[in-house]
Formats: C-alpha cells, structure tokens, sequence
C-alpha cells in the first residue's frame, strides 16, 4: 500500500494508486486529483503546447454545436490524463467538409499525456483511407514536431537522441514509419482551445473515459 501524499494546493492527504508508482518509479503526484482536475495541477499534456489553465470539458453535443470554426476538414487528434501520469484517453476524429466520417477513442489505466497524444495520431490515421490527402491535426506541439523535425535524426542514430533515449520510442517509431509511408498525409499543429470546433470534439472524444456517468 503506497504511503499517503499530502496534496501541495489543499492539504489533504491522499494515496496515489499503487500501479502508477510502480509504472513511473521515482514519481510522486504535486497534487491530489481533485486539484488537478481544477486545473491548480496543469491540467494540460506538458510540452504539448496547451494553456496551464485547465479549460472547461465539453461533452461531444457541447462540442458538435460550437460555431463553424477553424478546419471543417481533416483529422483532428487529441490526448490526455488526470493526473499526469495518471489515467488517460484519446480521441481522432475524421471530418471531410465539416461532416463526420468516422471517429475513435480510447482509454489506458496507467499512461502520460504524451503517450495519448502521440497513441491518438497513430490511430487516427487508420480512419482515413490510404491514399486519401488528408491534413492531420493535434494541438501538442510536441508530438508534431517528435515526427516532423526530430523524429528522422533520431532514426540516422539507430533511434537513439544525444542526450539519452528516445522516450516512448514503442510509439514513435512505428508512428513516423506509418507516417513516412504515407506521403498524403500531413500533420501539422492547432492551437488547443481555441474554439476550434473539431479540436474541441476531438478533446471530447479523449476525455469519454472520464465523464461517462456523469
């Protein structure tokens, strides 16, 4: 049994789960879930480009029913968890002409934001057909720049960074392979709530596993 936490915003003490410390060795959570969620945690990826400022969650219909905004074509992607690491979902969703063509989502018990952004791409693109041009959204920087700029350095090295390893390198590889093989695919960045109504539906899809029931 993990040794209680007292959380750094409102003192209450709380037990971190158990397969999160023995997943992320050397972690201890800042603060309790319930802090996270109001956002005095982050409640946004690190390095993912987003607000520290946790923005409202929108439910699928609150995000359909925003006004037309941003691309109304495309796959838009997105993940995350509460805490971080912690718990986690993701969501892509395929948009031609503001319609939707198909969508997906997931949940992990144990994960990072990082892994969720970076998972929602990879499964993103299986919705759209091979040979399709499609642009493919999501609103962490990181993970568009990990395939984008680094990502081919990293391959001439033996899939090894100068500094150390390639984090989550199970992903990443086989996420800019499927990429490379796939020349009419274009990923690029969007801002992350922006009022951006498919970045928004996708925010909705990565956090099914979190309001279901509520």
């Amino acid at each position: 049994m993990p040794d209680p936490v007292t959380c750094a915003d409102c003192g209450a003490s709380f037990t971190p789960r158990a397969e999160l410390l023995e997943r992320f060795p050397g972690w201890t959570p800042r603060t309790c879930p319930s802090c996270y969620r109001k956002g005095s945690g982050g409640g946004r990826p690190r390095g993912g480009g987003r607000s520290s400022v946790a923005a409202p969650q929108l439910t699928l219909d609150q995000a359909r029913q925003l006004p037309a905004s941003g691309p109304d074509s495309g796959l838009f992607t997105d993940g995350g968890c509460v805490p971080n690491p912690g718990p986690g979902g993701w969501g892509a969703v395929y948009v031609v002409d503001g319609e939707v063509v198909d969508e997906a989502h997931g949940h992990d018990p144990a994960t990072t934001n990082n892994r969720m952004e970076l998972t929602a791409i990879a499964r993103g693109i299986e919705l759209v057909p091979v040979g399709t041009p499609c642009i493919v959204w999501s609103d962490s920087n990181l993970a568009v720049r990990t395939v984008n700029e680094w990502a081919a350095g990293w391959e001439r090295r033996g899939w090894k960074r100068k500094a150390g390893p390639v984090e989550n390198l199970d992903l990443v590889r086989p996420l800019y392979e499927a990429m490379r093989s796939r020349p009419e695919l274009e990923l690029r960045w969007i801002k992350a709530h922006a009022g951006h109504r498919w970045n928004e539906y996708a925010d909705a899809l990565a956090n099914t596993w979190n309001t279901a029931g509520t």
